[in-house]
């Protein structure tokens, strides 16, 4: 008997063209009747009749349509399984589309250090200098005094349930320093993961940073040097960047708390930090999962 799908009653088979499927309550399954020169199998149902047509080389659109029917032989419970896989490999996928819109990079791997999951902003601070890296299939730290830290959170993460926050890196070195938080992933399932979750190196990014700019009217000079006070860069680091005297750019300061109704640049920075992550829709190719 050829591979099946399931049709109900009066449904056109879209596997056959210019056909429909005739419902025979006494042609028992496997055998066959011809209907406008093409061979179709009946079955009858407890509840109600259901149809199965045949697959051909026509019958893309058919087997997609498989997921909807009861399948020959399968039961309620097995369709009913069947769904909440679906279901779940559905949920999987969106929040996989979740993370990837997050600002925080988060990084998702076993006690042994090899990476099940990365999304976009962890893929673009480990491939910036950051003290970890990826080599391979593992998580690795740039320099050899992490190492064993490392090792030892991650591992009294996934046996222990021990979360805890890493301090890696040093102000010396190109990667200079980071803070991780390791969290352990073990309640209700039946096997343990461990998250770790980056440090931002950056108060705000640079697309929350410009729908700032553009929501409160600032100048392009203005925006310039929101960007780089979110940054850390102090005032005086600005003026020397853009080739202007302190008073211009105090003065572009004072603007931009003006307009935004900031009382002090503390203020300021805390209104940046406020604002929920915007994620640009365009990724470089090589952050691509």
């Amino acid at each position: 008997m050829p591979s099946c799908f399931v049709h109900t009653q009066g449904r056109a088979c879209c596997a056959i063209p210019s056909s429909h499927c005739r419902f025979c309550p006494v042609t028992d399954l496997g055998d066959s009747f011809t209907n406008t020169s093409s061979n179709i199998y009946a079955r009858r149902e407890t509840c109600s009749p259901t149809l199965i047509g045949r697959l051909d080389e026509r019958a893309q659109e058919c087997a997609m349509w498989m997921n909807e029917f009861v399948l020959p032989g399968q039961s309620a419970g097995a369709r009913e399984r069947h769904e909440r896989r679906g279901a779940a490999s559905l949920t999987s996928q969106w929040m996989g589309l979740v993370l990837e819109e997050l600002d925080h990079g988060v990084v998702l791997l076993n006690g042994a250090g090899r990476v099940l999951h990365t999304n976009l902003a962890a893929r673009a601070a480990l491939d910036d200098n950051h003290p970890l890296e990826v080599v391979g299939p593992h998580l690795r730290a740039r320099l050899l005094t992490d190492a064993v830290p490392l090792a030892e959170a991650l591992e009294g993460a996934e046996a222990s349930g021990r979360r805890c926050l890493l301090r890696l890196g040093d102000d010396r070195a190109a990667c200079g320093r980071t803070n991780v938080v390791v969290v352990p992933l073990n309640r209700d399932v039946s096997q343990a993961a461990v998250l770790l979750i980056l440090e931002r190196r950056e108060l705000c990014g640079d697309l929350a940073a410009q729908w700032f700019a553009l929501r409160y009217q600032l100048t392009p000079a203005e925006t310039e040097v929101l960007k780089a006070l979110s940054n850390g860069v102090k005032p005086t680091d600005v003026a020397q960047r853009q080739g202007v005297a302190i008073s211009t750019v105090r003065s572009q300061i004072q603007s931009i708390r003006a307009k935004s109704g900031a009382d002090s640049i503390g203020e300021l920075m805390r209104q940046l930090a406020l604002l929920p992550p915007l994620v640009s829709s365009l990724r470089p190719a090589k952050l691509v999962n």
